[in-house]
């Protein structure tokens, strides 16, 4: 019954977590015609979708709307909707707790919120990314007391590859991994991904499924913090990284490109390595790497921090940052888009305020901080960039480069720049690479 419905488009799907990652999917699924029930615990949020209002940017307003007055789109905090589906997605984060452990409560909880309106003939698809066996601990091994999996009631994983503020690539062109717990469970989650990606990609487990996503972001990673450290060996040697990648990135074979920034950011990146790094010692394995790595990428916003010691220094000949005013440009973790996840710029903000700065921040997709897991800025609202406001700060550290910046105005009227982004022309000498 469950495939013919999906082979037909005859089927409803409820996407839990209304994120950076569900709310995409959702519009996804509307744009062909199947309905989805997208349901989350954050009241906030549904108020803000039932007003014809994205807070995602990359979902515009205009596709709220429309598919609310179509009716494909029904945002809903109620759980009990889970008996009018057929398909269950999964979008929860997983972050890390403060001991650099898995945090699966988002995953958990969402099962106890559902599991007594589960049915025969569902498929739940887990699309958080997670270490190799969450799928099996958290979903599976709750499901076979009651149904006959993989013949009444189907599980799937398929992590999510989004990427915020993408121009290039459109969602439904980056290729999709599926996995299922049987050959049959495989075959339904590979037909419902196919209504809404141009390829998808079988994989033989789901834990096969989930080492690759880890595998994707920790590679990203390991290059992020090679790139971070030969960036600062290249400072000290006065020698230009920039022009150093664009010379390598002639190199026609077993180059790939990657760039400096002031650290890491976004959902994916900062936390998955820990994810494998906790997995792999309970089978005694040390990711020398990761754990490397990891180090040298925490250790960027620290660094920057010493150079706007040292060239405040050089001006006033006083390392000490006490009752400076230091402005940050941008706290998202990449440029035109609002999602400030994990973003270096918090933890800067958080060095400088140790050292007694006087901090600000400047962001046209933030008009004040949001309620963040590891920081407490709440107070904190975005300035109005203009000359006689840049003027008194002692430096201006530019973390995003939104493209809304006047990068031309901001030039002329700030006393010293650090350039995280190498946006601004080094040649002058109120610029710093960094």
């Amino acid at each position: 019954m469950l495939i013919n419905k999906i082979k037909r488009k005859k089927f409803n799907v409820g996407i839990i977590g209304l994120g950076y990652v569900g709310l995409p999917r959702s519009i996804q699924f509307c744009k062909n015609k199947i309905r989805v029930y997208g349901i989350d615990s954050d009241i906030n949020k549904i108020e803000t979708l039932k007003k014809n209002k994205s807070y995602i940017t990359n979902v515009k307003n205009k596709e709220i709307k429309k598919n609310l007055k179509k009716k494909l789109f029904i945002p809903t905090n109620d759980f009990s909707i889970i008996k009018e589906v057929d398909v269950i997605i999964i979008c929860v984060p997983t972050p890390l707790d403060k001991k650099l452990k898995p945090d699966l409560r988002f995953i958990k909880n969402t099962f106890k919120n559902i599991k007594r309106f589960l049915k025969n003939d569902q498929l739940i698809c887990l699309e958080s990314t997670s270490y190799p066996g969450t799928t099996y601990e958290t979903i599976i091994t709750h499901l076979r007391k009651k149904f006959a999996l993989g013949k009444k009631m189907f599980v799937g994983y398929s992590p999510e590859r989004n990427d915020p503020g993408m121009k290039d690539i459109f969602i439904n062109n980056i290729p999709k991994l599926v996995s299922g717990h049987s050959n049959k469970c495989l075959e339904i989650t590979n037909n419902v991904y196919k209504i809404i990606f141009d390829k998808t990609v079988k994989m033989q487990s789901i834990r096969l499924a989930e080492m690759t996503k880890l595998y994707e972001n920790i590679y990203r990673a390991i290059n992020i913090g090679f790139v971070n450290e030969m960036k600062k060996v290249c400072t000290k040697m006065n020698l230009e990284i920039d022009e150093i990648i664009k010379a390598a990135k002639t190199k026609p074979f077993g180059f790939k490109a990657f760039y400096p920034g002031p650290g890491l950011g976004g959902h994916c990146i900062p936390v998955d390595p820990f994810y494998l790094t906790w997995k792999a010692r309970q089978f005694n394995i040390k990711t020398e790497f990761i754990n490397l790595a990891g180090k040298v990428n925490r250790s960027i916003p620290y660094w920057i921090i010493e150079q706007l010691k040292i060239n405040l220094k050089n001006k006033k000949k006083n390392k000490s940052l006490k009752n400076k005013k230091i402005l940050i440009l941008g706290i998202s973790y990449k440029k035109n888009i609002n999602d400030c996840r994990e973003s270096p710029a918090f933890e800067i903000i958080k060095i400088l305020e140790k050292n007694k700065s006087i901090v600000d921040y400047s962001d046209p997709h933030f008009p004040k901080i949001p309620k963040l897991r590891n920081y407490k800025f709440n107070n904190k609202k975005s300035v109005v960039l203009k000359p006689s406001v840049l003027k008194k700060y002692a430096a201006a550290i530019l973390v995003t480069n939104h493209d809304d910046f006047d990068y031309k105005m901001i030039l002329k009227n700030s006393n010293l720049i650090l350039d995280t982004r190498h946006v601004f022309d080094k040649r002058n000498k109120k610029v710093i690479y960094c």
